[in-house]
């Protein structure tokens, strides 16, 4: 069983914006993999369907980012999901808009939500799929940025990286998240 968790925060007004890509690939791997998210459990939205012989969980925590860790410590422990069968998809400033970078471990990189994964589940590796969505210019409130729209031109490179890791997600049904990493970092 696969545990596919893509991090945002719940509400229409947050739609669209860069803190909820994850949200956003979740949505398009559930579009792509006929999964329909239909459940209201663990604090959050999900849905669970069969993707090349393997059951998966895509995932929405409805406890606003900064409590994430809560809703994928609650399924995980219902499920007896091992941290090896968890992947977590969210934004990250440090890369340039639409590049993803899988990793297996690693800090939360100043992520709050990054932060409460790493607190709930009591281990810093884990497997991720970071977007990236870039820096704020200069004088601009990180808050402001990460909770704002993308900027047009940004757009184009958002939704490619959005497929990109949806496809890095249907692959890592098949083999082993090494190899995935290999395959799209």
């Amino acid at each position: 069983m696969k545990l596919i968790v893509g991090l945002g925060n719940p509400g229409g007004k947050y739609d669209g914006t860069r803190h909820n890509v994850g949200f956003d690939c979740i949505d398009y791997c559930a579009n792509m993999l006929d999964i329909e998210l239909n459940q209201l459990k663990f604090k959050s939205i999900f849905g669970t369907g069969i993707v090349n012989g393997e059951k998966v969980i895509l995932l929405k925590p409805l406890t606003y980012m900064n409590l994430s860790g809560e809703a994928i410590r609650m399924i995980s422990d219902y499920y007896k999901l091992s941290v090896e069968d968890l992947v977590v998809i969210y934004d990250d400033m440090d890369l340039p808009p639409g590049k993803i970078r899988l990793r297996q471990k690693g800090s939360a990189g100043g992520h709050n939500g990054i932060k409460s994964i790493i607190q709930h589940l009591g281990t810093k590796e884990f497997n991720r799929i970071r977007i990236g969505i870039n820096r704020p210019d200069p004088g601009e409130a990180v808050v402001d940025y990460v909770l704002g729209h993308y900027k047009p031109d940004e757009r184009p490179a958002m939704e490619a990286a959005v497929k990109l890791a949806a496809e890095a997600v249907e692959a890592w049904t098949e083999v082993p998240f090494l190899q995935v990493m290999n395959r799209y970092n």
